[in-house]
């Protein structure tokens, strides 16, 4: 009689799993220090929401998270409050990671996990992170209730968001400019020849201006703020026409509110630091690059990809260094997390470009 019940047991979880296999998506993720955007297969990008978490202090309980928590960003009591779980592109505080991925899975895939299989996930990582912070974010996945969970490189994953023929031998230079990391990478035969992760990107670069706004004009400025003048009026090289914005903030000599009119040149003036650390980068990977690859994308371009990439006069300044054309990838902004797509879409051809561990296995 036992052994009746357990074939039927078999059986019914076989029939299960058959039923019920194609109604759980695999779901991409690009965890970025600013965004979080999520692709779910066979639906395309369903999530870009902040990365932002609002939390009471006193009792420990999430009020919110992505656009909900981003609006009280600078608004809240001392008790609460809206922080990112991320800072550089890695983990800072595991266990409001964990809370902010369960909320995007559940979101996405809301059927009970009790009934319908656990999604896998892919998810993107900037490419100079340690063991630990790889281990961090696939337990994070786990925990939030991913069935598996894989991770690729940011830069990978953004070239084949660009289509590259990441896989072929030949060169492929792709400066992926994002909230908390830049990534700047050659690849050829689905792999990294050369790269740099660095911690200067669009959130420096916000620092930049809140900085320059106090020393050249005694405006204490916000974040957000910040970030609406860098896109507003924020280049990198010089327009043919001026541009300017009004900018409000706090007067730092009489403390009342104060108003002063921007142009692009201060803006370029304040980044400058930022701009000059990543195209120096830049110049540094080339020179690290093999010749036969360097010929390879001195015929293609360097592609720019990323928040950071829609920098005005960004691309004329590094083709400008480096004396090599540069391209702006269309729809910079999803790169990684189409790249994540592509790659969850054909997985057994492409489990090459995963993150392996000690083993050769992709980390999992």
């Amino acid at each position: 009689m036992n052994t009746l019940f357990g074939r039927i047991k078999k059986l019914s979880q076989k029939f299960s799993g058959l039923l019920f296999g194609h109604l759980s998506k695999d779901i991409g993720i690009d965890l970025g220090t600013a965004n979080t955007l999520i692709y779910v297969q066979g639906k395309g990008i369903v999530i870009n929401e902040p990365s932002v978490v609002a939390v009471n202090n006193r009792t420990g309980q999430i009020l919110a998270i992505g656009k909900e928590a981003k609006r009280m960003v600078g608004k809240t009591p001392s008790h609460i409050v809206a922080t990112r779980p991320l800072v550089d592109g890695v983990v800072s505080d595991f266990d409001v990671t964990e809370q902010m991925l369960k909320y995007f899975i559940d979101k996405v895939h809301k059927e009970s996990f009790s009934i319908l299989p656990r999604p896998r996930v892919l998810i993107g990582i900037p490419s100079g992170v340690t063991e630990v912070e790889k281990r961090a974010v696939i337990d994070a996945a786990i925990n939030a209730g991913a069935r598996e969970a894989y991770l690729i490189d940011e830069p990978m994953a953004a070239s084949i968001g660009a289509r590259l023929p990441v896989t072929e031998a030949g060169g492929n230079m792709i400066v992926d400019i994002g909230g908390g990391t830049s990534e700047i990478a050659v690849i050829s035969l689905g792999g990294i020849v050369a790269a740099r992760s660095l911690r200067t990107a669009g959130d420096e670069m916000n620092e930049d201006i809140v900085r320059y706004m106090r020393d050249e004009f005694n405006l204490l400025i916000g974040e957000r703020t910040a970030e609406d003048v860098k896109i507003t009026v924020g280049s990198a090289y010089p327009q043919k026409t001026e541009l300017h914005m009004k900018v409000r903030g706090r007067d730092l000599v009489t403390g009342l509110p104060k108003e002063v009119v921007v142009t692009d040149e201060h803006i370029r003036d304040a980044m400058s630091r930022s701009i000059r650390i990543i195209v120096n980068t830049v110049k540094t990977i080339i020179e690290e690059t093999p010749p036969e690859l360097l010929a390879d994308i001195m015929q293609q371009g360097i592609v720019l990809a990323g928040g950071g990439g829609l920098t005005r006069g960004l691309d004329k300044l590094i083709a400008n260094e480096t004396k090599m054309p540069v391209m702006k990838m269309e729809d910079p902004l999803t790169a990684v997390v189409r790249g994540t797509g592509i790659v969850l879409e054909d997985l057994e051809n492409l489990r090459d470009v995963l993150i392996e561990n000690d083993q050769g296995a992709p980390l999992r």
